[in-house]
């Protein structure tokens, strides 16, 4: 175990001193991994261009709610058409020509979910009649100003509003769970490439402790002192040994792909990591960790916005076959005139009022239905967020148990590697006075490996489980502060 601490802090000084790396591998800690993953993970980027799409999204609907300019110009129409005279008995010939554009400022109401239009149409138009061969020609200009207002129904522009700005929120939300999901990630797929470099380590300390026995093993055959079927047993572990150090190999090269994938790195780019993995037992609060997990777990917080989507649709199936009218009002004049300049000399007022309703009469049950089963959808949401509750309360008091668990842990297995170490020792020193087989020697190396592999695995273990804990609770009891992510205090609709 001391070879393997050793060997950490060696790469500890290659890192603060990087013209030392001799091999051309790039040291990583597990900081430097969640730097590359935050700016590289696919995961990130995705979350990152959902979180933009809900965002443009929110600035086109406040820009469609302000006033729009549009202009629509018809620089020719021509027709020339056959038409029967009932009054004369006799068939003749129109023909028409025009120009004619119109410029239009709309504003909805996002108040009153209504729409105000300022219009301005203005044409040229030329006819000719083959009976009368008069030909008229005239300018006209119709200016005026007009509300359409829709009367005993829902306010479709807030609704619209509202749901785009909890997207937005809900992807911010979304973002930051990711952010915390990734580090949770980041930092497993770390350390299985952390425990793969101590396995490897582990492996060759096993090869050269398996070369000592064999070499006595050999010396003792040749001066007459061993049976030559020990030598070959030696042989047999010295082979297995040998055979496990590249398995060790090729399991750690697996490891290091998978996790330069996850994080964004160009796969053929050699790494090593590199930690401290002591672990130093944290004091938890219960009931502080419950407190702060349901007051700030975001999860709950996409179920109650879950619960308002889940009214609008209700709001919005209301509304089906409803009982609703409209309004359309409109003041303006007209001119007209052969001279442009004298359009407006006689004008013309031409208000407009008109009221329509919507009288459903029978559907045969279908609004009912319908009704009946979005509020079926949101009872179950409302389920669903007090199901969240109770989950969550019930994952922070298993990770709770299972941090004091691992502290005993901790405690056994560094005894235990303590004591294999202490047993290898003596017995090798057994096998060197020929009081003990190099198979019983073998084993009793295989059991050292496995100790020390099993005293890091329960610090990483117990590392983890701190880290689990953080995002369960939002609460670092390792620094006694709440974590509160940038996303949770932005506003919707800045």
């Amino acid at each position: 175990m001391k070879l393997i601490f050793t060997k950490l802090k060696i790469l500890v000084l290659l890192t603060a001193f990087p013209g030392a790396l001799a091999f051309g591998q790039q040291l990583l800690s597990l900081e430097n991994a969640l730097d590359i993953a935050s700016q590289n993970s696919p995961d990130i980027r995705i979350s990152l261009l959902n979180l933009e799409r809900s965002q443009e999204s929110l600035n086109a609907q406040k820009a469609a709610l302000k006033s729009q300019f549009t202009l629509s110009l018809n620089p020719v129409d021509f027709s020339r058409t056959r038409s029967f005279d009932d009054f004369s008995s006799t068939w003749y010939t129109n023909e028409s020509f025009g120009s004619s554009g119109t410029f239009t400022v709309s504003q909805p109401v996002l108040w009153t979910d209504g729409t105000v239009q300022l219009v301005n149409r203005f044409g040229w138009q030329k006819n000719i009649n083959d009976v009368t061969n008069r030909e008229d020609r005239a300018f006209t200009n119709n200016l005026y100003l007009s509300l359409t207002q829709p009367l005993f129904t829902y306010n479709r522009l807030k609704l619209q509003l509202k749901e785009l700005q909890l997207d937005l929120e809900n992807s911010n939300l979304s973002y930051a769970m990711q952010k915390l999901n990734l580090e949770k990630l980041v930092t497993q797929y770390f350390y299985n490439v952390y425990m793969a470099q101590m396995s490897l380590t582990i492996a060759k300390d096993e090869m050269e402790n398996t070369k000592k026995s064999y070499e006595i093993t050999k010396n003792k055959v040749e001066a007459g002192l061993a049976a030559r079927e020990e030598l070959y047993q030696a042989e047999l572990n010295y082979a297995t040994a040998e055979s496990g150090l590249q398995n060790k190999r090729v399991s750690l090269e697996n490891y290091k792909d998978q996790f330069k994938q996850y994080i964004g790195m160009d796969i053929f780019e050699e790494i090593s990591v590199m930690t401290n993995v002591d672990a130093n037992a944290v004091d938890v609060d219960l009931k502080k960790a419950i407190d702060y997990g349901l007051a700030s777990r975001m999860e709950l917080r996409q179920r109650e916005i879950d619960i308002e989507n889940s009214q609008f649709d209700l709001i919005q199936t209301k509304a089906m076959n409803e009982f609703k009218g409209e309004m359309n009002l409109s003041v303006g004049i007209i001119g007209e005139d052969r001279v442009v300049g004298n359009v407006y000399n006689n004008p013309t007022n031409n208000p407009q009022v008109s009221l329509s309703f919507n009288v459903p009469l029978f559907d045969w049950g279908e609004k009912k239905s319908r009704i009946k089963a979005q509020e079926a959808v949101l009872q179950t949401r409302e389920l669903n967020l007090e199901n969240q509750e109770i989950q969550i309360v019930i994952d922070i008091r298993q990770v709770y148990r299972s941090l004091q668990n691992l502290k005993t842990q901790i405690d056994i297995a560094r005894q235990n590697e303590k004591n294999a170490q202490l047993t290898y020792e003596i017995n090798l020193e057994r096998y060197a006075n020929g009081d003990l087989t190099s198979m019983d020697l073998n084993l009793y190396q295989t059991q050292l490996s496995e100790k020390k592999m099993a005293y890091a695995q329960s610090l990483i273990d117990y590392k983890i489980e701190l880290l689990n804990l953080k995002i369960q609770t939002l609460y670092d009891f390792e620094k006694s502060q709440g974590i509160v992510p940038e996303e949770l205090m932005k506003k919707s609709n800045n």
